[in-house]
């Protein structure tokens, strides 16, 4: 579970996002960090039943740096306000399709799919899903896939037109039109910081295999 340290500080650095108060909070800092990888650590352990090839990740290769690469942001806040772990056949280094974990007050979610896949894997997943599309709406309309992702499938960023290839008409046309394919469950602090987060979180991931396998192979192929 996600410890009461570790969400005090990610509070406490949102009102003090400078150099100043971090370096003299970084035993705070180093706390939550090993807090945060214990419990991904824990996720890959139970990722065993559900993906064998994540279970050989290591935590620490999961976890996003803290620090915020502001050369090109109107936000030069040296700091994220989160700690999140990104879990895929590979590693980091590979893009694909996996499994998100995302720790922040107020505002956690786990998340799993596709996020702005490059333009040769876009064109494979669409091609896929409207090839395939009884198989995607069997997925996305099961009754648990449901039940966790209230909100569907979001595109993050929608085409006003079809893509090349494609019309109105299509049966698909909604999916066909988005640039990332992303479901998300939000966590309360409460369920955070609950003996049962790691259970519910793979319960979640386990949930959305299909959906990710899904994704995968069509970019696979």
């Amino acid at each position: 579970m996600i410890l009461a340290g570790t969400i005090k500080f990610l509070k406490d650095l949102k009102k003090n996002n400078n150099r100043p108060w971090f370096d003299k909070n970084k035993n705070n800092y180093i706390a939550a960090k090993e807090n945060i990888e214990e419990v991904v650590g824990q996720i890959l352990k139970g990722f065993d039943k559900i993906d064998k090839e994540i279970a050989q990740l290591e935590a620490k290769s999961c976890l996003f740096r803290i620090y915020r690469d502001v050369r090109f942001s109107k936000d030069k806040s040296p700091y994220k306000t989160n700690m999140g772990a990104w879990m895929n056949r590979g590693g980091k280094k590979v893009d694909n399709a996996g499994f998100y974990f995302h720790c922040e007050p107020g505002q956690a979610f786990v998340a799993g799919g596709y996020y702005m896949p490059q333009p040769p894997a876009l064109n494979k997943i669409r091609q896929e899903i409207d090839y395939n599309f009884d198989e995607w709406k069997k997925i996305i309309h099961h009754k648990s896939f449901k039940k966790y992702f209230t909100k569907g499938v979001d595109g993050i960023e929608i085409l006003s037109r079809p893509p090349k290839g494609y019309d109105d008409s299509n049966p698909a046309i909604e999916f066909l039109k988005m640039k990332s394919f992303v479901v998300r469950r939000p966590f309360s602090d409460a369920e955070l910081q609950s003996k049962s987060l790691v259970k519910e979180v793979l319960k979640t991931y386990e949930t959305m295999k299909p959906f990710v396998d899904f994704l995968n192979h069509a970019v696979a192929e």
